[in-house]
């Protein structure tokens, strides 16, 4: 942060201000803001810096902190930096999320200090450096892009490399897969009336979870065709559109909160809809309300790599296609719903409304 240039870049001189006894501006506060100004301490320090012509200007060098959420001393304001402005001040509830994706964001962070070499899956790894046009190895390729660290010769992987290249994540990190559930009718029954017709796990690094969930899905999910009496013909509708349901699950994997580890990623089949849930909550200041169009990313270091891997575009395309192909299909606008820090989806289809309908397995 420079103080003393002017947004169109013209020099406004600090020293010059000094110089001026009854000025309103008190450059001491300024040099000592760091200290009476912010809590908790923060790392930021100031340059004094004189440019060619004499004119001074404070540079103040901010750390980045992935860790740590400040506030004012005097009012505990909290501001939530967004593109090029600022957003706030945050309420309460607001500065409690804030503070939780503090703690998320830096889980894919951490360092697994016994994983193996050999727990990572070769083919994966090779599409990488593929994808990347690098010509020297995985591990280098990995450092380069913040997914290892190096200590002397040894890299050591951080939880975000092993969830997106170790053959069995789940070593590591306890239900890092997903669990698909198939049940019968529109609710869903425990005890004796338990109805769950189909339970499938996945397991794997993200890109091989995210091809094989989709081959698995373009199985299992129904077309239907119904009788165009204007054209004579019968039309094929699917029974959700790949587009929404692959981008629910796409955005699920790489927008979970993995340090909650209760469960896996769940996908519920219903007849009527199809549940993606993911553990949450919702990051920072995005809501149920404005998911639509906010964008923040939790796992950053996640959500670029599967963004070089042509899997997400990483500004929230794939959340506003998820609506945009529902609503070409005319189908209900999909639900996102949070409870008991899981994040829900739900997909609604129109099946049961097309009394005419025949479904993909009486068609051939």
């Amino acid at each position: 942060i420079i103080y003393g240039i002017a947004d169109d870049g013209t020099v406004e001189s600090l020293a010059e201000t000094e110089l001026i006894k009854d000025t309103s501006v008190d450059l001491d506060k300024y040099r000592k803001v760091v200290h009476d100004f912010i809590k908790p301490p923060s790392n930021i320090q100031l340059e004094e810096v004189y440019l060619s012509e004499g004119e001074l200007v404070f540079i103040f060098h901010v750390e980045p902190s992935f860790e740590g959420v400040y506030q004012r001393q005097d009012n505990e304001a909290v501001y939530l930096r967004v593109a090029d402005s600022n957003k706030g001040p945050l309420n309460r509830g607001e500065v409690t999320k804030l503070e939780y994706n503090r703690g998320t964001r830096n889980y894919e962070e951490e360092i697994i200090s016994d994983f193996q070499e050999e727990d990572l899956d070769e083919g994966y790894c090779a599409e990488y450096l593929k994808v990347m046009n690098f010509k020297g190895s995985f591990q280098e390729l990995a450092y380069k892009r913040h997914l290892v660290t190096k200590v002397g010769d040894t890299y050591q992987y951080k939880r975000a490399a092993i969830l997106l290249f170790a053959k069995d994540p789940e070593r590591y990190i306890p239900n890092a897969g997903v669990r698909y559930l198939r049940y019968e009718g529109d609710k869903q029954e425990s005890g004796s009336d338990f109805n769950a017709v189909k339970d499938t796990r996945f397991e794997g690094c993200i890109p091989k979870l995210i091809k094989d969930i989709s081959a698995f899905l373009e199985a299992s999910l129904n077309d239907y065709y119904f009788l165009n009496i204007e054209e004579g013909r019968f039309n094929k509708i699917p029974e959700y559109p790949k587009g929404a349901w692959l981008e629910g699950i796409v955005n699920a994997l790489y927008h979970r909160s993995y340090n909650i580890q209760g469960r896996p990623t769940q996908i519920k089949h219903f007849s009527d809809r199809l549940e993606i849930s993911n553990s949450g909550p919702l990051p920072a200041q995005v809501t149920v309300e404005n998911i639509r169009d906010e964008q923040f990313t939790r796992n950053v270091r996640i959500a670029r790599t599967l963004n070089e891997l042509g899997y997400v575009k990483e500004l929230n395309e794939g959340v506003k296609r998820i609506y945009k192909v529902m609503e070409e299909l005319r189908l209900e606008t999909p639900v996102y719903s949070q409870q008991n820090n899981y994040v829900y989806l739900t997909l609604k289809n129109e099946v049961a409304g097309h009394e005419s309908s025949i479904s993909d397995t009486v068609m051939y």
